[in-house]
């Protein structure tokens, strides 16, 4: 389900959590969590995204459910936790601040 990866920075390695976004969807990315924040981009299909925090937002109904969670995938770029197969219906990551 999530791809883990080590990469470095500088001297320190860290793991980093990569997400499958779901199967035959191009996921547009938000400015943040909600649509009525700009189009950053639209991610390919079968992209995997890393999550580095996670907060509450607009309600959005997706193949993974209906959820109020996005995931904030580089900065300034969330997209909604329904596209995301995280295997979990809450927090997979902290929240953003």
């Amino acid at each position: 389900m999530e791809e883990v990866t080590e990469e470095a920075v500088g001297t320190t390695a860290y793991t980093v959590k990569r997400y499958p976004v779901a199967p035959g969807h191009r996921l547009n990315v938000r400015s943040g969590p909600g649509t009525n924040y700009s189009l950053v981009k639209v991610l390919a299909e079968g992209v995997r995204v890393p999550i580095n925090c996670q907060k509450p937002g607009q309600t959005i109904t997706g193949p993974y459910g209906t959820t109020n969670l996005w995931d904030n995938i580089a900065n300034g770029q969330y997209v909604s936790d329904a596209y995301v197969n995280t295997g979990s219906d809450g927090y997979v990551a902290v929240r953003c601040s």
